[in-house]
């Protein structure tokens, strides 16, 4: 089984946009919510979430780290896993 890759965003208060904070590499969503948490656990993140790096569309790009991504084959509500952090949303 190969891994799949997954973009990390994160934001430090309610509000705040997500920004993009690194990547991972995880057999699933399930062990990439895990994966994120014990990487990027520096910072106090409000809000933490992965998306499958096939997920993502480009825009504006042909080339770069997602240009294969189509979004398609991705069930609904898998593009963005969310791992919530402090206050209830």
């Amino acid at each position: 089984m190969h891994d799949l890759v997954f973009e990390v965003f994160a934001r430090k208060a309610r509000g705040e946009p997500l920004r993009h904070i690194g990547y991972l590499d995880a057999p699933d969503a399930g062990l990439a919510r895990v994966y994120a948490w014990n990487t990027y656990d520096e910072e106090n993140w409000f809000e933490m979430c992965v998306v499958p790096r096939t997920a993502i569309i480009p825009v504006n790009r042909t080339d770069g780290p997602f240009q294969k991504g189509t979004g398609e084959g991705v069930p609904a509500g898998a593009a963005l896993v969310s791992a919530h952090l402090g206050e209830p949303a």
